[in-house]
């Protein structure tokens, strides 16, 4: 049975640290002269006021991170997080409506990146700064950088990284949890420097090239223009970002490997080669597709696949193109790679690229236990074999996966909406990727989609964002049971 003075204590310090981010708007307020500056005051003293009671009013209890208690704390925080963080959109008047608010900002802490906006150039620049800053720290995800001041509760973190950190098989650089979650969020924190220098540098304003190295390291993809990327008919601009997508979709251990110049440990990873593989042969068919269709000379239609496939592969969704205009087989081939993700140990959601190369990997090797039925055939990674019981969970969580897909699309049916929306909003939504296709493709919003839409779309997000498993094991009646 989880522990409930250990997750109101920790959702409350959590609470604390999301009131002080909010008033990270506020001198963006003052710089630009908006008159917002009480409205984000109040939105944070709300927010950490709150997390203080929490917090406070179990300050004697002792505390002990077990597993559960990771689950509860770990999908909770995500759900308070978005409550409160509906604030400084519904006192600012920008989403006056606490559905919309709220659809906006789980989207942005889930990284997923679907908006109801449709006329985001028209917001001030403190809500725009707030709703990148949102998905900046989804992205390596809070609870990980709230583990960096756990040990100072006197607090194991380990059970609340296991139950965040994305991917199977979380790979700790340091035996410590704690400096664990310092390399992880040091070398976010340089990606992301390093991007606002090179955008600045290009035809961006630093205001600009800020929020959206925010979001292109987070994978999510919300712009500060309403026609996203394609806002900026820059070469450099869309070369700069796909740059940064390709590293935010890749396993942060392996980032950490590079920085030590060990690059031999990167490139003999198999999940990063099969990550490479993917974009590569996505990339050349559907270049190849764009160019004998007329829709652009080599270079144009080369850096519009690549930057398409990178982004949907990876789940950023931003856009330099509308690939609800290309030909139907290309389309198809977009929405295939919805269904594939990021690496694991990314900032990136679906799938990702390891349950997948382990499901191709198991199946072929299915056919050899065919031929040979006697023999001990392992499923092997890196040259290692995988444990049996790691590819079972993967195998259910795919197998997971497609059904709530499948469900999800006949929901959104049963709402109103056509069969390809449907598949669209389900895609994008459970996925964390942002745009789909039918009337939630790149070049439209979710603002027209039913109330009720919003909400089981808004679940959809978090049960992605989580991989599944960390949500719907609360609702096993055994989960609660001593």
């Amino acid at each position: 049975m989880p522990n409930p003075k250990t997750a109101i204590r920790i959702l409350g310090m959590l609470l604390i640290v999301e009131g002080f981010f909010m008033w990270l708007s506020i001198p963006v307020s003052l710089i630009y002269k908006e008159g917002e500056v009480l409205h984000f005051l109040v939105a944070g003293a709300i927010t950490a006021f709150a997390g203080a009671i929490g917090y406070f009013s179990t300050w004697k209890a002792r505390l002990e991170v077990t597993k559960r208690d990771g689950y509860v704390i770990v999908t909770s925080g995500w759900l308070f997080f978005s409550f409160f963080g509906t604030l400084p959109f519904l006192l600012t008047g920008a989403i006056p409506d606490f559905t919309n608010a709220f659809f906006e900002t789980i989207s942005g802490f889930t990284t997923t990146g679907a908006s109801i906006l449709d006329n985001i150039e028209e917001l001030s620049h403190g809500v725009l700064f707030w709703r990148s800053l949102t998905q900046w720290l989804g992205g390596m995800g809070i609870i990980v950088l709230t583990l960096v001041v756990l040990p100072v509760l006197g607090i194991g973190g380990m059970q609340l990284f296991a139950a965040e950190v994305p991917g199977p098989t979380p790979d700790k650089l340091h035996p410590r949890v704690k400096e664990t979650a310092k390399r992880l969020w040091s070398i976010y924190l340089i990606f992301t420097a390093a991007e606002v220098i090179l955008l600045w540098i290009g035809p961006m304003n630093l205001f600009d090239a800020i929020c959206h190295s925010f979001t292109t390291m987070a994978t999510g993809g919300y712009s500060t223009r309403q026609a996203s990327i394609a806002h900026w008919n820059s070469p450099y601009v869309h070369y700069v970002i796909i740059i940064f997508m390709f590293l935010a979709g890749t396993n942060f251990t392996l980032s950490y490997f590079g920085f030590h110049l060990r690059f031999r440990k990167v490139f003999r990873n198999e999940e990063f080669r099969y990550y490479i593989g993917f974009i590569v042969v996505f990339t050349v068919i559907i270049a190849a597709g764009l160019f004998l269709k007329g829709q652009g000379g080599v270079e144009t239609s080369v850096r519009n696949a690549l930057f398409q496939v990178v982004s949907i592969l990876t789940t950023t969704g931003y856009a330099t193109d509308d690939y609800l205009l290309w030909t139907p087989a290309l389309t198809m081939m977009i929405l295939l790679l919805m269904f594939v993700g990021g690496s694991a140990g990314s900032t990136g959601g679906g799938p990702k690229v390891m349950r997948i190369m382990i499901l191709i990997k198991n199946s072929t090797q299915e056919l050899k236990r065919l031929i040979h039925p006697n023999a001990v055939i392992p499923v092997r990674m890196n040259k290692i074999a995988v444990d049996p019981q790691v590819v079972t969970n993967v195998l259910a969580f795919l197998a997971f996966y497609v059904v709530i897909a499948i469900v999800s699309m006949v929901v959104m049916s049963a709402l109103g909406n056509d069969l390809e929306t449907s598949m669209g909003a389900v895609a994008a939504t459970l996925g964390n990727i942002g745009p789909g296709i039918g009337n939630v493709g790149p070049a439209d919003n979710f603002n027209h989609i039913a109330v009720a839409g919003k909400w089981f779309l808004s679940f959809l997000m978090l049960v992605g964002r989580l991989e599944l498993f960390t949500v719907l094991v609360l609702f096993s009646p055994s989960f609660w049971k001593e």
